[in-house]
Parts: C-alpha cells; structure tokens; sequence
C-alpha cells in the first residue's frame, strides 16, 4: 500500500553562508561582495531558471534593505519618484518587460539619486526587445555577470545541498549515480530530488541506488531525459 505525498513545500537553506561558490557562479558572487561598490548604479545577474540568480539577489536585498519590485509592480507605479533618495532597488526577472518607460524612470531616478538598482534576468539586458531608444541606451550599459551551467563539482555538492533541505540523506552512492547522469542544468538537479522526494516518501522508503534508477527511467520514459551518460 503506498502512501499518497502530501504536497507540502520543504524550508530550503538559505542566506549568503549557504550558497555554493563555484566556477560558474564565482563572479556574481563577488559582484554581490562589492556592492556598494559598483562599477555603476545598475547591475544585472543573469542565467537560466534555478540557477540561484534569484538566491544571490536576495542575499544582496537583505545586505543593501533593497526595495524588491517586480515587473507588474514597476508597472503598478512603484519605484523612481517618491521614493527617498540613494534607495537601492532589486527587480526580479527584469526582462518581462511590463513597462518600458517605468523602467527608464527607475534607472533614471536611481542614478541621479545615488542609488543602486540590480536586475535579475534570463538574458543580458543589452538584448531585451525594447523600443525606447533611450532604454536602449541605458540597458546596453549595464555591467552584466551570466550565471553558467554547473560543473561536476557543484551539481554533486547540490544535490547533497537539495537532498539536506528535504532532510533526506542518501547513500554517496545515490549522488555518484545521478551526478554523471542528470542533465548539467540547475533546473534538472532540482526537478530529480524533488522526484526521488516524493517517490521515497509516496513508497515509505529511503532514497537508495534503485530507487534513483525508477525515477530516472519514469522521467526518461515521459520523454524528457534527464542527461547523457558521462
């Protein structure tokens, strides 16, 4: 008889001391670092989803008391005038783009008030679709740091990192396997604990090595593989 999982969000880890510095990530971290020395009053910190840009920027909002605006919000009339003067300012998944002209305001408003604004994005600004020439302008000089894929070393420390925040604790040998099969992409490492989560939890089991191999194989046969073989 298996038990049906309730689908409850687990606590991750967070905050600067617990995020993973490697080669992929090492510039974004030390931008944050800097800040509030920066090379200009705006910066962005792109990648692909899960890759921790998210994570890192909210390391940065707590260190800076940065105002966080979304794009809807920016559209809804927050940010730039009105609010006081050298404010730092974070907008998350900036290249939504709702509002070109709340966009200029704001980068506007926070450098001519000393402020600091940092983007987040899935691409570089410089190549967001944006009609006003003036945000055209004023995006092509924003200093950007890409977040990149994972290497070996980082995808094994996050799924040890991933498997911890759901309090499992697998065998070295789950990890091994799953390391040199996933696909090398924050987003795959995240989707297969979540699955092995589930699977254990929904078999009344822990994650072991056959285990891993079902979920991989499940997720293989719904067409969607989960990484060559290395």
């Amino acid at each position: 008889m298996m038990q049906l999982p309730l689908d409850l969000p687990h606590r991750p880890a967070l905050g600067g001391e617990d995020f993973l510095v490697a080669a992929s990530n090492e510039r974004a971290v030390t931008l944050i670092d800097r800040w509030p020395d920066w090379p200009h009053h705006a910066v962005a910190i792109v990648g692909p989803p899960g890759c921790g840009k998210s994570h890192l920027a909210g390391v940065w909002q707590a260190a800076s008391g940065a105002l966080a605006l979304t794009p809807e919000t920016l559209a809804a009339g927050q940010g730039g005038p009105g609010m006081p003067s050298g404010r730092a300012v974070l907008l998350d998944d900036a290249d939504r783009l709702a509002d070109e002209e709340g966009l200029l305001h704001l980068m506007n408003w926070t450098r001519e008030t000393g402020g600091s604004l940092m983007m987040t994005a899935a691409t570089p600004p410089a190549r967001w679709p944006v009609a006003l020439p003036d945000l055209q302008s004023r995006l092509a000089a924003v200093p950007t740091v890409e977040i990149g894929p994972p290497d070996d070393a980082l995808l094994a420390v996050m799924l040890v990192k991933l498997f911890a925040d759901r309090q499992l604790a697998p065998d070295p040998a789950v990890v091994d396997y799953l390391a040199v099969r996933i696909e090398r992409s924050f987003a795959a490492v995240r989707r297969v604990v979540a699955e092995l989560d589930a699977a254990a939890l929904a078999a009344k089991r822990p994650v072991t090595l056959p285990l891993a191999r079902q979920v991989l194989a499940r997720i293989e046969t719904a067409g969607e593989p989960a990484g060559p073989v290395s």
